[in-house]
């Protein structure tokens, strides 16, 4: 697809995740994003981000490896879509850390050999579809209404903090992903879990850590009247999804509670089929539920 043909155009940073264990969530956004006519032109050679393990071990390195990224992306041209909230972190850090420090931009541009870029904007999908695609538009879009579904929008640590970061919705009391999944027709839950931690990388450190914090997640949204989380991170999604089972057995609570990434309930409510969207990789079989609500 050419960039004429399309309303948008980005350039795309999948990032490690969605090319392993997350590859449903990559498969569903490029669907998504065909089928609204947005262009997504991958970064060609891009590097890991680092993530959380490279800040915390080396911060030059943590910072390098982004504005390498950052740099690829300006050869692709076009504001860069991220979908994985640790790398929409790391970017977003990057960007602001080396805006601010001149010291470290030099230290950076040296590791990199080449220009720190800040011409282009880093912005997550919730972003892209919220405001410069514009939820109206989103609605329009919709062929198979997301009724029935009651969603716990699940934002975790990283979309909207540190606040002076992401610039992407209110710190502490978001709405983006309520307002988006809900332009698809959807039913949002009220839940007083949507902004703690699931554990993160302690889930192979300290799992016992990620049971508790993951299963108190689970408890609230189901509390809350939910039939289903939806995340925009990779980790998260593996702490609720592929521990769910192992939670359930140490909390004796059954949830039963499918985790979607945003992108894969979006992209079928605009009509995407169903065996494109990676539904058969998650653990929790949202099958069932799909089918009681019409959706499949």
């Amino acid at each position: 697809m050419t960039p004429a043909k399309n309303l948008l155009n980005y350039s795309y940073y999948p990032g490690c995740s969605l090319h392993a264990s997350a590859k449903e969530y990559d498969e569903s956004t490029r669907g998504l994003f065909r089928a609204l006519k947005i262009g997504l032109h991958e970064v060609p050679d891009w590097l890991c981000c680092g993530a959380t393990p490279a800040h915390n071990v080396d911060e030059l390195l943590s910072l390098s490896l982004c504005a390498k990224n950052l740099s690829l992306a300006e050869e692709v041209g076009g504001d860069l879509a991220v979908a994985c909230a640790a790398c929409f972190s790391r970017l977003k850090v990057t960007q602001h850390r080396l805006a601010d420090n001149e010291e470290k931009r030099r230290q950076v541009e040296y590791a990199i050999d080449g220009k720190v870029s800040f011409d282009n904007k880093v912005k997550h999908l919730l972003e892209i579809l919220a405001k410069d695609f514009g939820l109206d538009r989103l609605t329009a879009a919709v062929r198979k209404p997301l009724e029935g579904l009651k969603v716990a929008c699940y934002y975790g640590c990283l979309l909207t903090r540190p606040p002076e970061v992401p610039e992407l919705d209110d710190c502490e009391a978001p709405t983006i992903m309520e307002r988006v999944i809900g332009a698809a027709g959807a039913e949002t839950v009220t839940w007083s879990h949507r902004m703690e931690c699931c554990g993160a990388n302690f889930t192979l450190s300290r799992p016992g850590v990620v049971l508790k914090l993951s299963g108190d997640i689970l408890a609230s949204a189901k509390a809350a009247g939910a039939n289903c989380i939806l995340v925009a991170c990779p980790l998260c999604h593996g702490n609720l999804d592929i521990r769910q089972k192992e939670i359930e057995e140490a909390s004796g609570q059954w949830f039963g509670m499918p985790v979607f990434y945003m992108t894969q309930l979006l992209a079928l409510a605009v009509g995407v089929a169903p065996a494109k969207l990676g539904f058969d990789s998650m653990i929790v079989n949202p099958l069932p539920l799909l089918k009681e609500k019409g959706l499949i």
